[in-house]
């Protein structure tokens, strides 16, 4: 595996006429994005395309993600899918302030691209499936796997759920 995988050498296309396309093939087995972030059976294709203003890439990418269940708490395997779409102007007169523009020697690393993408598509609170019934808060068995006997929460004695609440300071201010 070569050692920067996601850099693209573009020199070709500026002598190249608008319209001019090139796809990219991208598969992995495992890609360590950074100490934190791994990707498994990474596949995905990169077009780049030259227009009037600069060169266009646009890039589609799906690969298996470990994460764990924010319910049960098992580690399961996660199938991610996402796309990108950016533009790398030829010069800064035509860009603005926010745009890419094109390095002089015409190569681009879009492995910060697509990790940001892949980053944004994961989701907020993963669960290991649909209806996932987590654990149970009293005993900590898995009650994906059968009924533990525990209904809920015992509750406290002697406490009155107000005393607990995070505005019960806000009582003695009101002066009641």
């Amino acid at each position: 595996m070569s050692k920067h995988p996601f850099i693209l050498k573009l020199g070709a296309f500026l002598h190249q006429s608008p319209g001019y396309s090139r796809e990219f093939p991208f598969e992995h087995a495992k890609f360590q994005f950074s100490d934190e972030f791994s990707v498994k059976d990474l596949k995905g294709t990169v077009v780049v395309t030259r227009s009037q203003q600069g060169i266009l890439v646009q890039g589609n990418f799906n690969g298996e993600l470990e994460l764990d269940c924010v319910r049960c708490l098992k580690e399961y395997n996660y199938s991610l899918a996402w796309d990108f779409d950016e533009l790398y102007f030829f010069n800064k007169r035509d860009a603005s302030k926010e745009d890419l523009i094109l390095p002089d020697n015409a190569q681009i690393d879009i492995k910060r691209i697509i990790l940001e993408e892949a980053l944004l598509v994961i989701p907020y609170s993963p669960t290991c499936k649909e209806g996932c019934e987590g654990l149970c808060q009293v005993c900590g068995t898995d009650l994906n796997f059968g009924d533990c006997g525990h209904d809920e929460l015992p509750p406290q004695e002697g406490t009155d759920e107000e005393e607990h609440s995070p505005f019960a300071g806000l009582k003695d201010l009101l002066g009641e």
